[in-house]
């Protein structure tokens, strides 16, 4: 799920943390985090932001007590190096962590350095495939990525992203920083299906488009 400028880009030419979407972006992102058990985000995106997004409508936290869920999805920080800077206000906010990177659960290695302070879990990252079915097997199948570029084009390259959810904003800033790096190949397939286009306010646009059958409805795996 992003939100990206009319000419595709996640952030001005300079660089630094994005600051794209209104109240309405906000509403879909948060509507968005309630349906998903885990939510993740790459490593340079929390460097820069400092943190993730949180569930803050108090409609939406209700649904999610109803539904016996914690009242934040699960925050799976995505890291090769495994390496965060502990004063991350990422590390203070009301949610569990588990870290996917280097070591951890399931990569086989003995010698694998303990779970870093401020995470819960850590699982091994050395293949996206049996990453997402142990995930699965732990209980968190509906996935959500907030980014960043390198982490959507990663998973875009191995087919993996069943739906994608982007909020059009009425704004052209140049430069390079696309929703997609450049170079990134992704392999052929069929068509994305446009299952939903709702104004969201601001003259910002939603689209959600989704892999398989026209019409297939639900929110993304990933």
């Amino acid at each position: 799920m992003l939100a990206v400028s009319l000419d595709g880009r996640l952030a001005p030419p300079a660089g630094g943390a994005a600051q794209l979407g209104g109240p309405g972006d906000r509403r879909a992102l948060e509507e968005a985090l309630a349906w998903a058990d885990g939510a993740l985000v790459g490593a340079q995106t929390l460097r820069l932001h400092g943190s993730t997004c949180l569930i803050h409508a108090p409609d939406l936290l209700e649904s999610r007590r109803l539904r016996g869920l914690d009242p934040q999805p699960l925050a799976l920080a995505v890291s090769r190096s495994g390496q965060l800077p502990a004063e991350l206000p990422f590390f203070r906010q009301p949610l569990q962590r588990w870290l996917l990177g280097p070591g951890g659960e399931g990569g086989g290695d003995r010698d694998a350095p303990a779970t870093p302070p401020g995470f819960a879990r850590q699982l091994a990252f050395d293949d996206w495939r049996a990453l997402l079915s142990e995930l699965a097997r732990l209980g968190l199948g509906r996935l959500l990525l907030l980014g960043g570029a390198q982490l959507a084009a990663s998973l875009l390259a191995e087919d993996l992203v069943e739906e994608l959810q982007l909020t059009v904003c009425p704004m052209v800033l140049g430069g390079n920083h696309t929703w997609l790096p450049s170079g990134c190949t992704v392999p052929p397939g069929g068509p994305w299906h446009l299952i939903e286009s709702r104004g969201l306010g601001d003259g910002e646009l939603l689209l959600r488009y989704r892999r398989g059958p026209q019409g297939a409805g639900g929110r993304p795996p990933i």
